[in-house]
């Protein structure tokens, strides 16, 4: 048995695939390829590839991390190269290594996700960098969000480790964000922009790290 860790790019081509589709379009590539996969024991196996933190529809990455297990050891060059083969435009890998089985799962490391995300604002920085440092101080944030099974309610504010704006052009910026992602919840970037003050929905979210829990 071996476990292999992966990083991979996700562009423009796959940002509307929804994270079902993407494991199946991974699991197909992956038969394609050759890669023997293991499976779960139990009633219903399924393959063993498990992605640190889903990424929601509509947002880019540069910085996915997938495990896969597999029955036979593969080099991490071999595995690169069969798989770049099968991967579709818009998923590229970036990096392959082997760990070890008795690591915990991605998904109960992942402490942090950064993102990039460019909006539509006529403000300029001098309103945008004090509307940045009033979030960041606030203890609270009571935030509402309208879902198909209700509303739920939650501390937004509690979600956000750290903001900063990255750039600034005529029309638009681009805020960085240091987000939540783990068990207790996760926080949304167009939602952050909302309560910065920004009225338009996000013209580009880009997920550039992910932060896994080092001990």
């Amino acid at each position: 048995m071996q476990r292999l860790r992966v990083r991979f790019h996700r562009g423009e081509e796959v940002k509307f695939i929804s994270h079902l589709d993407i494991m199946r379009l991974w699991q197909r590539a992956l038969h394609r390829a050759g890669i023997s996969l293991a499976y779960s024991e139990g009633f219903s196996p399924h393959p063993r590839i498990s992605l640190a933190a889903p990424l929601p529809v509509g947002i880019t990455s540069e910085a996915e991390l997938m495990d896969i297990y597999s029955t036979k050891r593969v080099s991490p060059h071999f595995f690169t190269t069969a798989m770049s083969q099968q991967l579709p435009p818009g998923i590229k890998m970036l990096q392959v290594y082997p760990i070890t089985l008795s690591q915990p799962s991605l998904q109960s490391q992942i402490r942090y996700t950064e993102y990039k995300v460019r909006v539509e604002t006529e403000k300029e920085p001098k309103d945008i960098e004090p509307a940045i440092t009033s979030l960041l101080l606030v203890k609270h944030l009571p935030w509402h969000h309208q879902r198909d099974t209700g509303t739920r309610s939650y501390d937004l504010r509690a979600l956000i480790d750290d903001l900063w704006l990255i750039d600034w052009h005529q029309g638009y910026c681009t805020i960085g964000m240091r987000l939540r992602c783990n068990n207790s919840g996760s926080g949304r970037p167009e939602q952050v922009t909302a309560a910065l003050g920004f009225t338009r929905h996000p013209q580009l979210i880009h997920r550039t790290k992910l932060i896994l829990k080092t001990s």
